[in-house]
C-alpha cells in the first residue's frame, strides 16, 4: 500500500518543562491542529481531523507518532470517525506510536461510526520502552441504515498491537461480520449495540488501582456488561458492552481522570468538542 489517502507525522520532545513538536508533517486528507495547552503542566494536546468529513471506499490513512524521554501528549480527533459505504475498497487506518522511556500518551479519539456497508479495517502499532505510558481508548458505534438494523455494516477490524522493549506484550483483535455471525448473541455484543475498549501500559499498575477502576465503573446506573483483565505487561485491558454511546464515554471518562491522577499527577483535560 503506497498510495496513502492521508498521512501525518508527529514528533514530539520535551523542552524546559513544556512538550514541543520538532517535527509535524502531514498531507492529503489528514491534518493537525495547532497544539493546545490546558494548563501549566507542559502537557500538550492535538486535535487530528480529517477535512473530507469521513472514509470513503479505498481510502488509506497513515499517523505516524514519537514521543521522546519526559514529554506528555494527548492525541484526539475533532469529530466521530465516520466509515460510508465501501461497495468496492476497505477503508484502512494504520498508526504507529514510539514511545522513550518516562513519556505519556493518551490517544482518546472520538467514537468510530460505521454506516450500512462499511469495511473498515484498522492496526495500532505501539513500541514501548519501559516507564513510558500508554493509554488508547475506542469506542464502536453502529450508524444509521435505512431499514433500522442495528447492524448493517459489512466488516469492522481492529487490530492492536503492544511492543514493550521491542518484545510483543499485547494483541487485540476485534473483527465483527454482521452478515456471518450474531453480533447479537452470547460471545459476541451480548444484547447490546455500542463497544468500548481502553487499554492501558504503565509499570504503575496495580491491583488497588483495578480494584479503584472496578468500583468507579459500577458507578453508572444505566444498563451495561464490562470486564477489566490484566495484560501480559504490566497494565490491563477493559471491556464495555451498552447500548449507546454516553455510557461508554461516562465510563470510559471516570477511568481515564483515575489513570490521569495517578500516573500523571494531574486531573484529565475536558476533550469533548460539544
Amino acid at each position: 500500500m503506497t498510495d496513502w489517502t492521508g498521512t501525518l507525522s508527529l514528533d514530539l520532545e520535551e523542552r524546559k518543562g513544556k512538550t514541543v513538536a520538532k517535527r509535524v508533517y502531514f498531507q492529503g486528507a489528514l491534518k493537525v491542529m495547532r497544539p493546545i495547552y490546558f494548563d501549566d503542566s507542559g502537557q500538550v494536546c492535538y486535535y487530528l481531523l480529517n477535512p473530507g468529513g469521513g472514509y470513503l471506499d479505498g481510502d488509506r490513512y497513515k499517523m505516524e507518532i514519537s514521543a521522546d524521554e519526559g514529554s506528555k501528549v494527548t492525541l484526539t480527533t475533532q469529530s466521530a470517525t465516520k466509515v460510508y459505504k465501501t461497495p468496492k475498497g476497505y477503508a484502512y487506518q494504520e498508526t504507529q506510536i514510539h514511545l522513550q522511556k518516562g513519556s505519556y500518551l493518551e490517544y482518546l479519539p472520538d467514537p468510530l461510526i460505521a454506516y450500512e456497508n462499511a469495511h473498515y479495517k484498522q492496526k495500532n502499532v505501539v513500541h514501548m520502552e519501559s516507564g513510558a505510558t500508554f493509554i488508547y481508548t475506542d469506542i464502536l458505534t453502529p450508524g444509521w441504515s435505512p431499514e433500522g438494523k442495528k447492524f448493517s455494516y459489512n466488516t469492522i477490524q481492529l487490530v492492536t498491537e503492544v511492543y514493550l522493549n521491542g518484545k510483543l506484550g499485547v494483541f487485540d483483535h476485534i473483527k465483527l461480520m454482521p452478515e456471518q455471525q450474531t453480533l447479537s448473541g452470547l460471545g459476541f455484543m451480548e444484547g447490546y449495540t455500542h463497544l468500548g475498549s481502553m487499554i492501558a501500559v504503565s509499570e504503575y499498575t496495580n491491583n488497588s488501582l483495578l480494584d479503584e477502576l472496578y468500583e468507579v465503573i459500577q458507578i453508572e446506573e444505566s444498563s451495561f456488561k464490562f470486564g477489566i483483565s490484566k495484560l501480559a505487561v504490566p497494565g490491563f485491558s477493559i471491556r464495555i458492552l451498552a447500548n449507546s454511546t454516553q455510557v461508554i464515554e461516562r465510563i470510559l471518562d471516570q477511568c481515564q481522570k483515575i489513570l490521569s491522577e495517578k500516573w500523571n499527577n494531574r486531573a484529565p483535560s475536558f476533550l469533548r468538542k460539544y
